[in-house]
């Protein structure tokens, strides 16, 4: 149980947060553009920041420490392929989203489509995504916090869930999207530090990395998977590395990272927000995790896989002394903290602006959407929290989730792209996506942990047909539609030809292959970066080194490349 220090650190960081909420409270109330997007007004590195510290939530370091146990090193290719698609992203959509000068990425869908197919597909995406899908997010977040506090409280999860978010929902209503990014700021930091005392502590009382190696196997401790290792098989990568990263809708940024990207500054500030954030969410944060979860892997031999995600936290109570555990289990609330603040903000900004304002109440002042913004927040608390009471595995449903989306990323993809894509294609494959994914994961046959990677090629290969079939069936969005959106973002010619022909006088830089080498050199950057970290950690400092030295190369041509492609208008950019 927690010493009377531990809780005095813990009470200290939670008035930081209610302290920060009440300081911005005023700002926040002025409209709901202060209040969901902070007036458009942030630099690139709180907006870059606020994305990591919301991707780093209390279920990251259970679900990774979870998956080294069952599945190796190699079992974070599960999230670790990402990074493919958080790069595309920078490069090629970043400076779009900021162009776009929208509230939220669902109002995208009339400015990109026109006519009542739009406006359906508008308010059926602001409840889909605020309600379902931010909602399972919240069950798992709030499972995890769940989980962590078992081993230190005797509280049940009646009590737990509206606790913590009640917590967290008394500050982010009062201040809007500013207490969101500017508390995220300090729960970065916090949790960093957290993560870190605890993976050196446990590496320390195990003997160190020579005697951690020694009583692992080769095949843990390898960053590639191994050819027919069970779960995390050839067949599985080649999926991860191949179709998930685009698949599943992250590549083109979207969410609550598209809501960081269009409240910058710019679009330069844009651009480098979703770099900064690539970097620090896969390069610097998930070793603390990993090694934690190696180390659990000596110290808990007999601990069950289904319980594999209980692990972390019986690390924090093994190892850590008064004071450092109450800072390592502060630092554990910072990051469900900042996780479900964003959760709940950008959930009631769909419910508010594409849903309310637009087919509600249009016309009504700027402190009565405030008003309801809040309101919203309440809420998605609440189902939220019915969510996490039923909610059993954080893998698993990180799993459900992503085939659940995996139908859908090509067409969000070329929507910007392609003039062809319609209200019609997003539609169809959002429907067949869930409809396909949701059966996969129920038939026995194909619901097993080892047939992810089936159930996702084969809702993505379904949708896909679905959609593209759908496309060519139904008319395209009407011209004069598409030259306003052609003007406003001005995406890139190359699948725009029968526009840009109608609109001479709009000049668009051809930056595609430009783009394209950034993307590739970032990618190994990160990669690079990643793994060399990992190298000197586990006592491999030669080849480590020798990483670093390629992740420096390739970053420094990289910012180079985008400092020189950075033209007049990106810099001319306003609010």
């Amino acid at each position: 149980m927690l010493h009377q220090i531990d809780w005095w650190v813990i009470g200290a960081y939670c008035a930081l947060a209610l302290a920060i909420g009440v300081y911005f409270s005023k700002r926040a109330s002025k409209n709901i553009s202060e209040f969901f997007i902070a007036g458009r007004n942030l630099p690139w590195w709180i907006a870059g920041t606020s994305i990591v510290a919301t991707t780093f939530a209390v279920d990251t370091p259970l679900a990774v420490s979870g998956l080294v146990r069952t599945q190796g090193i190699a079992g974070n290719w599960l999230w670790w392929n990402i990074l493919m698609g958080s790069m595309f992203a920078t490069f090629f959509y970043a400076r779009l989203w900021r162009r776009a000068k929208i509230l939220t990425d669902v109002e995208l869908i009339e400015l990109r489509y026109a006519g009542k197919p739009a406006s359906i597909l508008r308010g059926s995406l602001a409840l889909y995504r605020s309600i379902l899908l931010n909602c399972i997010t919240i069950g798992w977040v709030m499972q995890a916090m769940v989980k962590i506090s078992a081993a230190f409280l005797p509280w049940s999860k009646g009590v737990l869930i509206p606790v913590a978010l009640g917590l967290v929902l008394l500050y982010s209503a009062l201040s809007g999207f500013w207490g969101v990014v500017m508390t995220d700021l300090v729960q970065f930091v916090i949790a960093m530090v957290g993560s870190i005392t605890l993976a050196v502590i446990a590496m320390n009382n195990v003997g160190g990395v020579a005697v951690l190696k020694e009583k692992l196997t080769s095949e843990t401790l390898s960053f590639a998977p191994q050819v027919g290792a069970g779960q995390l098989a050839l067949f599985t990568f080649v999926v991860y590395i191949g179709v998930q990263w685009w698949a599943t809708g992250t590549a083109e940024g979207g969410g609550y990272i598209a809501q960081r990207l269009f409240s910058t500054k710019n679009e330069r500030h844009s651009v480098l927000a979703s770099l900064w954030f690539t970097f620090a969410h896969y390069a610097l944060r998930p070793w603390p995790w990993i090694i934690v979860g190696l180390v659990s892997m000596v110290k808990f031999v007999d601990l069950p896989a289904d319980q594999a995600e209980s692990a972390y936290p019986m690390m924090l109570m093994e190892f850590l002394p008064v004071g450092l555990r109450g800072l390592t289990i502060a630092s554990l609330f910072a990051a469900f903290m900042s996780t479900m603040d964003t959760q709940l903000n950008w959930g009631a900004s769909y419910l508010i602006n594409d849903f309310y304002r637009r087919f509600i109440r249009k016309n009504a002042s700027d402190r009565h959407y405030v008003l309801v913004s809040r309101i919203a927040m309440v809420a998605i608390a609440i189902v939220g929290g019915t969510v996490a009471y039923f909610t059993t595995s954080i893998a698993n449903a990180w799993r459900f989730l992503f085939t659940l989306t995996s139908g859908v990323g090509l067409v969000l993809l070329l929507r910007w792209y392609w003039w062809r894509i319609n209200a019609w294609s997003e539609m169809s494959a959002l429907v067949a996506s869930g409809i396909v994914a949701t059966v996969l994961n129920l038939w026995p046959r194909f619901s097993g942990t080892d047939l992810f990677a089936m159930r996702l090629l084969i809702t993505t290969a379904v949708s896909t047909v679905v959609w593209v079939t759908v496309t060519f069936l139904t008319p395209p969005v009407p011209r004069e539609h598409l030259k306003s959106f052609y003007r406003r973002v001005r995406p890139g010619a190359g699948f725009w030809g029968p526009i840009k022909r109608l609109l001479p006088e709009i000049h668009v830089e051809n930056r595609g292959w430009r783009d394209f080498g950034c993307w590739i050199g970032g990618v190994v950057s990160v990669y690079s970066a990643m793994f060399g970290i990992g190298k000197l950690l586990l006592g491999e400092p030669w080849l480590g080194t020798a990483m670093l030295i390629v992740s420096g190369f390739t970053a420094a041509m990289v910012l180079r490349t985008v400092a020189q492609g950075e033209s007049t208008e990106t810099h001319a950019d306003t609010k």
